[in-house]
């Protein structure tokens, strides 16, 4: 696995063994692709971080800080494996918690991009969408889920074999 674009573009990062799903680097480059008009000099939240490899990416083309929340002990291991071998630690942030907890706690326009990529097939993903409908903690939230996963609606969603990026925007204030 690597960075795919921006001051970083093909650097290797660590991915835990064991039961993981890293998000594929054609995946990553459809999130980018989606998230670009946002992402210069943006403070992103990645929930359910993994390796940290979408938030990295998203760091690489210009966003200003990201905040990464995982509590799985094999991905926090490669998560600050990636963050100290990019030096990358200045402009992040490491919470060992669970996401949803996380989220729940965070107040409106807290960030500007969040991005989740909740465990496949799990409710954990409408729950993050139900959150954010409740108190938008970032202007726009962006999650992974397998295309047959249905998000409530209001989201323009992209895909990329399997995996489809939905994007929730907030409507201005």
């Amino acid at each position: 696995m690597r960075i795919v674009g921006g001051r970083w573009a093909g650097r290797d990062l660590t991915s835990p063994a064991g039961r993981v799903r890293p998000t594929a680097e054609g995946v990553r480059v459809l999130w980018m692709e989606i998230l670009a008009p946002r992402l210069e000099g943006a403070r992103v939240l990645e929930l359910y971080a993994g390796t940290g490899a979408v938030g990295l990416e998203a760091l690489s083309r210009g966003a200003r800080s990201v905040d990464f929340v995982e509590n799985g002990p094999s991905a926090l291991h490669s998560l600050k494996a990636n963050v100290a071998a990019l030096r990358a630690s200045r402009s992040t942030r490491i919470f060992k918690q669970d996401a949803l907890r996380y989220a729940a706690r965070l107040p409106a326009g807290a960030y500007d991009i969040a991005l989740a990529d909740p465990p496949y097939g799990s409710r954990q993903t409408e729950r993050v969408v139900e959150l954010w409908l409740e108190v938008p903690f970032a202007s726009a939230l962006a999650l992974e889920h397998s295309v047959d996963h249905r998000l409530p609606p209001g989201a323009r969603t992209r895909v990329s074999g399997e995996a489809a990026i939905s994007l929730y925007v907030s409507a201005p204030a």
